[in-house]
């Protein structure tokens, strides 16, 4: 029988890669952003929000707070620095006033990480307390990560097409869900599991509308407008972003 360590191990493996190809799938959006030289109507926040729980996730990862999670650190380190990337071309492409706002809002979100990071290891003593601490932080942003797909999925009832739901993030989505769900489960992990479970539901529900509303979607009409573009990319992008 394979010692569950190592079966945890290779799942965390498998996740990691499944987590890594959601980080990479804005890179059309991005490749066309440096090809025009311009973010035209596309916004930072979903990259922005991110980072920040990239980074929570990293310290929650950590040894002196939840042990044996290098798996965690892993996945939302390399998250954290894509993240960064995207953040950068947005920067470089944006006018005054759009970088204005994209630099007071990673201030904030630094000063309230600083705060977090202080709270967790000065105020609090443990593993224990401290990873309840991070753990219950970084659940309600996935939770509330989670609401945008709700979005496109509206959409797809209401229009009865699935031509702005693609199907391949749809499916990644829902593995990505699911092997974290086991790897949180292994070895029970609370905090890792309730928003993997959510995000297993919420890729079983997209496969669900895809297929129930696959043969309705017009597949050769022309794009409604730019902005149903970006709605798609957001919420994508903001749902998916394969966190574990």
């Amino acid at each position: 029988m394979a010692d569950p360590d190592t079966v945890r191990t290779i799942i965390g493996i498998i996740g990691n890669v499944i987590s890594f190809f959601l980080f990479l799938s804005p890179m059309p959006t991005f490749y066309r952003i440096w090809k025009e030289k311009s973010v035209q109507s596309f916004k930072p926040d979903p990259y922005i929000a991110t980072v920040l729980n990239c980074a929570m996730w990293v310290l929650y990862g950590l040894p002196i707070v939840h042990p044996d999670s290098l798996l965690v650190i892993t996945i939302n380190g390399t998250g954290f620095f894509i993240e960064v990337f995207y953040l950068s071309m947005f920067i470089t492409f944006s006018d005054w006033a759009k970088r204005r706002k994209m630099f007071i809002a990673l201030l904030l979100e630094a000063i309230f990480f600083a705060i977090v990071v202080v709270i967790t290891l000065i105020g609090l003593h443990g593993t224990k307390s401290r990873s309840l601490f991070v753990g219950i932080l970084c659940v309600i942003f996935n939770i509330m990560m989670y609401a945008s797909p709700l979005t496109v999925m509206k959409r797809v009832i209401k229009t009865k097409s699935v031509k702005y739901m693609p199907f391949s993030l749809s499916l990644a989505n829902f593995a990505n869900g699911i092997v974290w769900s086991i790897y949180a489960l292994i070895k029970l992990d609370p905090f890792v599991l309730v928003p993997n479970g959510l995000g297993t539901l919420s890729g079983l529900v997209q496969l669900v509308l895809f297929a129930t509303y696959y043969r309705t979607t017009k597949w050769g009409e022309e794009e409604e407008t730019n902005k149903q573009e970006i709605e798609l990319q957001k919420s994508a992008e903001t749902g998916q972003d394969g966190q574990p």
